[in-house]
């Protein structure tokens, strides 16, 4: 089935999100949509599934112009999305989740379960995916719980299938093995519209990348283009993809975490007798699919969590016991995974959340009053410094794009005196050039002596940044490895093998 978008033009007030955008993706094509976290890719994949009506504009499939009232007419009318955050629900079977909001039934208003179950067979022996209808996707690895979402929306004889960001969560070998599926669905004749970021999937598997820039289409590229060629169609400027950072000098010990453990209030065990050392001067990335207790230990680190054993001893304090307060105040500075809700304030202006950490005295508070003068000079310097775009010092967070949002936390954490900064998730969901910006943020700290921990699921970017790897699976530290380990052996150790497993 062939898919034009023709002058798709969609509006939020006075925000123009997108501004007449045309895109054409042929039968057995993979489209590759490419920008800036905040470009309009998502709104116009959202005007296409019917969740959102386009101001001006048409969608045309064989040419015919439809009308789409929800998402129940795009996928009538053969379109499905593979969302990032999967649209599943973890305590029904995989057939109860194929058949939902599309459920047939039998005599006696039962629900037909065995054409649900037949229709994820016949599917998953299409597609060599050995996926069992009746397994419940909460015991499902993520890989696998995909590929449900696939079978959900082919299922519906889906002829255009939108994969949004659908790497974030995957192995290294999840993503190659989702690749070849995309080739397969191709070879079929499905017409594939792939969102993402990283210019290396797209360079892998895509027939023509489409590149958009606020809000609008700023150019075509084939998969032959550089990675800097396609970096600079997105951010309209040349972009350093390659992190600029010599060799680490280590001094001495600064973070011993010695038999961590962290439970959750029924027992079960979150982060599994971990331990690691950490010197001054050095970056340690902690690797592992979202979800192996990567979370906890950085929580536990800060006193956000309330069930650990051990031990946790920065420059010779020991945090365990202490409160976020306590942690904060022994020089540790954080940037959370989820900037949003652990790390601004959105209805705070940018000055306010700049002091967030410092507003119990000096320079900001002086006898219970705040000193505003002293704040807004601060303010001033760090947006300058940090190049946060925004109208003023005023300017509510809220309204600032995810970039400027976590040059913010980035600004502020980096603004006192720090004997450990952890950084969780530090560029997710941003573009190249913020992530060009927070990438040589995180060396100048290294370099300054301060000892960093680096929480990613990106290998890309743990390669980039790290002197030594952490690699987590199920709460434990499968192994600790040098920073130039090669991303294949990343994956495996991600999947549970050890370091001494891998070589053998």
């Amino acid at each position: 089935m062939k898919l034009e978008l023709r002058g798709i033009t969609k509006r939020f007030g006075a925000l123009t999100a997108n501004d007449h955008i045309d895109l054409t993706v042929e039968p057995g094509e993979i489209h590759c949509l490419l920008g800036e976290n905040g470009a309009g890719k998502s709104t116009l994949m959202n005007v296409l599934y019917g969740l959102y009506r386009a101001d001006e504009g048409e969608i045309l499939l064989n040419d015919v112009v439809q009308k789409f009232e929800g998402p129940g007419d795009a996928m009538n009318a053969g379109i499905g999305m593979v969302h990032q955050h999967f649209m599943l629900i973890p305590v029904f079977t995989v057939a109860e989740n194929v058949m939902l909001g599309n459920e047939s039934t039998k005599a006696a208003g039962v629900l037909d379960l065995e054409t649900a179950r037949a229709k994820v067979r016949e599917i998953s022996a299409r597609f060599g995916f050995d996926i069992d209808p009746d397994a419940k996707i909460e015991d499902l690895p993520v890989g696998v719980q995909q590929r449900v979402e696939i079978i959900k929306a082919l299922s519906r004889d889906a002829k255009v299938l939108v994969f949004d960001e659908p790497t974030a969560v995957l192995t290294p070998q999840e993503t190659d093995e989702l690749m070849d599926i995309m080739r397969q669905l191709k070879a079929e004749g499905t017409a594939i519209v792939f969102i993402t970021h990283k210019l290396r999937e797209v360079r892998e598997v895509a027939d023509r990348i489409t590149v958009i820039r606020l809000g609008k289409v700023v150019g075509e590229a084939e998969p032959t283009a550089s990675n800097a060629e396609l970096a600079s169609l997105m951010v309209g400027r040349a972009v350093s993809l390659t992190v600029d950072k010599a060799a680490a000098t280590p001094g001495d010990d600064a973070l011993v975490v010695d038999s961590l453990t962290v439970t959750d209030p029924i027992g079960q065990v979150l982060v599994d007798n971990v331990s690691f050392t950490l010197k001054r001067g050095e970056i340690l990335c902690v690797a592992g699919v979202q979800g192996n207790g990567q979370t906890e230990l950085t929580e536990a680190i800060m006193g956000l969590q309330h069930r650990v054993l051990g031990s946790i001893v920065v420059d010779g304090t020991e945090l365990v016991g202490k409160s976020p307060r306590g942690v904060l105040d022994s020089g540790v500075g954080f940037v959370p995974e989820d900037r949003k809700e652990d790390g601004l304030v959105g209805e705070f202006t940018i000055a306010e959340n700049l002091m967030l950490d410092r507003y119990t005295g000096e320079p900001f508070v002086k006898a219970g009053t705040l000193q505003l003068d002293a704040l807004a000079k601060f303010a001033t310097e760090k947006v300058a410094e940090f190049d946060v775009r925004a109208q003023g010092i005023a300017t509510k967070v809220g309204r600032l794009s995810g970039g400027n949002q976590q040059k913010v936390v980035l600004a502020r954490e980096l603004s006192r005196e720090l004997r450990l900064f952890i950084a969780a998730q530090p560029t997710r969901g941003l573009d190249v050039g913020s992530i060009e910006f927070v990438h040589k943020r995180i060396v100048e700290t290294r370099d300054s002596g301060v000892p960093v921990i680096v929480v990613s699921t990106e290998l890309d970017e743990v390669a980039a940044l790290a002197d030594r790897i952490a690699v987590m699976y199920r709460g434990r530290i499968i192994g600790i490895v040098p920073g130039d380990t090669p991303r294949d052996v990343l994956g495996l150790m991600m999947a549970g093998e050890t370091p001494a497993e891998v070589a053998a």
